[in-house]
């Protein structure tokens, strides 16, 4: 399979390059959660082979709360085979580095323990309340950088939720959508501003994901920082956003007197 980890590789550098310039045009803006899109990155027929392999939730991790609802894996070798692949073809250094070269941000380490990556499934009723990323890696060696996230569902329409939101200005004013349509790759900076979320999916139909991080011993804002996942309610959600607050608070306390946490996590690819 390893033939076809590069074959995926390859068709992501060929479209990066050829968008190259205007992509690192469209990270630089100002005044937003620096960000980018490419539509249709792989031959359609391997993004809808990559789809097909996707397990039923039933097999994944569920992850239900007030701050999210969401189906998720990360040990990849309990699945078919190209999930694996795909996953750690966004991890090749030639890859990465051309990221490295598009947004600007140096020395960039991918996460190959999947650390929150790997594949997520979203169906009716699942959402992902607006947050912050925790700031570091597992323990705390190295900052988390960047956020790639490649959308595999054929026929993914934007009213059927599901969609990546980016509060440009803050999770009480209005979000700005980037549509979770099918061969879509969006790359988002994570730091200490930007706050995202995902739309709840209305619809009997699922949302596939590959998920990657980039980590970095420089932060992306050049100065040290730390914070764990941060959820705040929608502009609508007063009193919930009050609860996720305070939550937020604890778990940051926590994390101050116990630096690489009380709980072990179990997102992560054990090889």
């Amino acid at each position: 399979m390893e033939n076809l980890r590069v074959l995926i590789a390859d068709q992501v550098l060929s479209k990066l390059n050829l968008r190259k310039e205007e992509l690192k045009t469209e990270f630089a803006r100002k005044n937003m959660v620096n960000s980018f899109v490419v539509d249709d990155l792989l031959d359609d027929e391997l993004a809808r082979r990559i789809h097909s392999a996707f397990p039923d939730k039933s097999q994944m991790k569920q992850k239900k709360s007030l701050r999210e609802y969401k189906n998720i894996a990360a040990q990849m070798d309990n699945y078919d085979a190209i999930l694996e692949e795909a996953v750690y073809a966004f991890q090749d250094s030639r890859v990465v580095d051309l990221v490295s070269e598009i947004t600007g941000l140096k020395s960039l380490v991918p996460d190959e323990l999947l650390y929150a990556g790997g594949i997520s499934l979203m169906s009716n009723g699942n959402f992902l309340n607006p947050h912050l990323d925790n700031s570091h890696n597992n323990d705390r060696s190295l900052y988390r950088v960047l956020n790639l996230l490649y959308y595999v569902t054929p026929d993914w329409k934007q009213e059927n939720g599901g969609n990546l939101e980016l509060w440009d200005n803050g999770p009480k004013n209005r979000q700005r959508i980037i549509h979770s349509k099918f061969n879509r790759l969006a790359v988002m900076i994570t730091n200490k501003s930007s706050i995202h979320s995902v739309s709840k999916v209305i619809v009997n139909d699922s949302r596939c994901c590959i998920s990657n991080y980039y980590f970095s011993a420089i932060p992306a804002e050049g100065r040290d920082y730390f914070h764990v996942t941060s959820f705040y309610g929608r502009p609508d959600e007063k009193f919930k956003n009050l609860i996720l607050s305070a939550d937020t608070a604890v778990r940051n306390l926590i994390r101050s007197v116990f630096r690489k946490g009380v709980v072990k996590t179990k997102h992560i690819y054990k090889k």
